[in-house]
């Protein structure tokens, strides 16, 4: 589905916006605590290597204090709640005038809705989440519950060609590795390239399965949806 990678963009859309640094602020957490507390929190009170281990790529050590710091502060789910309609508020103020958007939460919502989820728990923990009811704000939802199945099927293709993620992520962002705690680039061979590459293909062929119960109209509106959303937010 050639969505998919404008799809992530989208879900990913609010996570450092002016607004939701300024509403975790107001909570009491700085911007990456409000996005490690409330992007995981849909995980519950748990240790910080579940966490770490549902998100990938960062360093443990970073997740762990970013974390435990920021669950003394706020309740996991509560952060993720507040989180989320962060989110929503996005949607709201962007995709009002988008025609169709409808269409897009439907197709959005079987393809959601068809995926087992085994060994995919934050994707899991981000669907059981309740949707709004006014289409701008699902739409936004929906988008990033799309983003969380394709990273947590990306996550499953990188351990199933038995690929570290430290070494996947010094792949993908090669720039962004201290972004994510590292604080050395680790060795990457031409082997793990190879393996890379064939997680990249793993991935998609997993997620055109997730999305092959839709018909010809949903995928034209799930397409359009997302180019026009892509569109608004300028991603």
């Amino acid at each position: 589905m050639r969505a998919t990678e404008a799809i992530g963009r989208i879900g990913a859309a609010f996570y450092f916006r002016s607004e939701t640094v300024a509403c975790g602020k107001e909570a009491g957490l700085d911007g990456f605590r409000f996005y490690v507390l409330g992007r995981g929190g849909v995980l519950g009170d748990v240790e910080s290597d579940v966490v770490r281990a549902a998100f990938g790529y960062f360093h443990p050590g970073l997740v762990a204090k970013m974390w435990n710091s920021a669950r003394e502060v706020m309740a996991p789910r509560d952060a993720a709640r507040l989180y989320i309609g962060c989110a929503h508020d996005l949607g709201r103020a962007q995709f009002g005038d988008i025609e169709g958007l409808d269409g897009f939460v439907d197709a959005a919502t079987q393809v959601i809705g068809s995926v087992e989820g085994i060994s995919m728990p934050l994707f899991v923990a981000v669907r059981a989440e309740p949707v709004p009811d006014d289409t701008p704000a699902a739409a936004m939802h929906q988008a990033m519950v799309l983003r969380e199945l394709r990273g947590s099927v990306h996550l499953l293709a990188i351990a199933a060609q038995a690929l570290k993620s430290e070494v996947a992520h010094a792949i993908r962002r090669p720039d962004d590795i201290a972004m994510f705690g590292w604080t050395e680039p680790p060795e990457v061979s031409d082997q793990d390239h190879d393996k890379w590459h064939d997680a990249e293909r793993l991935t998609d062929e997993l997620l055109d399965e997730a999305y092959s119960s839709l018909g010809a109209e949903q995928i034209d509106a799930l397409v359009s949806g997302t180019e026009a959303m892509a569109a608004a937010l300028g991603v």
